[in-house]
């Protein structure tokens, strides 16, 4: 399934690093001024450590056929359910932690392991495990393969239809429920503002104009990138602008929302990458007009 058909589904249906994979040996396409910049691998860094044997590569999807069909030598598949409850209500998306620890340590995951992950379908997808592992106190060993699969077989590298060997990790866990806004904090936000806190809605501009939290600054996720077609993220530099853009400046907060949690959480990997202190409302936008909250129309944020 084709990144462009997921994201017309989705719509349609919700209208500190490892001491060997250090900072220094973990460079993106363009690192200079990220604060966390281990937090984002290159296609070339992937290939040339592909039998590191502390690696594990994660390819994050809905199809296992797919995964079988073309996916990056040694990734393990992790179904989206596997860290992302989609069967009750989005309050509570993110699955028990020892539920999630159990899933991760399932296909390799522990605490001496480095992750890069990616999503064919949809980005959004991929920075959700991030969100995940960085709930569960391990986002710092983990990073992003930047452009993802389709810059990989861009550049012609080579892919596999075998299903990578796995040996069970051991992850000890150390939950932060402070990066997880619930929707009793949203209300507080747009009901008392503070100077120092940003909301941030990560969806497209037209959700955005269709209906807002009040007070919410529009930044969708997708403006991080060079394109659609070309995958890749745009400088720090450039990035740093678009959250300056959204008022998020100095040491404010970024709490960001999208529909369900997937969108906002390419907002907070790309605040956290930055630097910038940020959370998450995990049911936004579903759970809040499910509650028959306020919302603003329009461009303005209030």
């Amino acid at each position: 399934m084709k990144r462009n058909t997921v994201r017309s589904i989705f719509f349609a249906a919700v209208l500190t690093p490892l001491a060997c994979f250090a900072a220094s040996d973990t460079p993106a396409s363009s690192t200079t001024g990220a604060a966390h910049p281990e937090l984002v691998v290159s296609t070339q860094w992937l290939a040339d450590h592909l039998n590191d044997p502390k690696l594990v590569i994660v390819h994050i999807g809905h199809d296992e056929g797919e995964y079988r069909a073309s996916h990056i030598p040694g990734a393990r598949f992790l179904l989206m359910d596997k860290f992302v409850d989609h069967h009750t209500p989005p309050e509570v998306e993110l699955l028990p932690p020892d539920q999630l620890k159990k899933n991760l340590q399932d296909i390799g995951i522990g605490d001496d392991t480095r992750v890069i992950y990616y999503a064919p379908d949809w980005d959004p997808m991929a920075t959700r495990l991030f969100f995940t592992m960085d709930y569960l106190g391990h986002g710092n060993q983990t990073a992003l393969l930047d452009g993802g699969l389709d810059q990989w077989v861009r550049e012609k590298r080579p892919t596999s239809t075998q299903t990578a060997p796995v040996t069970p990790g051991n992850l000890t866990i150390q939950v932060h429920p402070e990066i997880v806004a619930k929707m009793d904090y949203m209300k507080k936000l747009v009901d008392s503002p503070d100077s120092n806190i940003v909301i941030i809605d990560a969806r497209p501009s037209k959700r955005y104009r269709s209906g807002h939290l009040s007070g919410a600054e529009s930044f969708y996720w997708e403006n991080a990138l060079v394109s659609e077609k070309e995958p890749l993220l745009k400088s720090p530099q450039q990035i740093r602008q678009l959250f300056a853009s959204a008022g998020v400046t100095g040491n404010k907060k970024a709490v960001s929302y999208c529909e369900v949690g997937l969108q906002a959480s390419y907002t907070y990997f790309l605040a956290r990458y930055l630097g910038i202190d940020a959370a998450m409302y995990d049911g936004s936008y579903n759970e809040w007009s499910s509650a028959k909250q306020p919302v603003v129309r329009g461009d303005s944020p209030r």
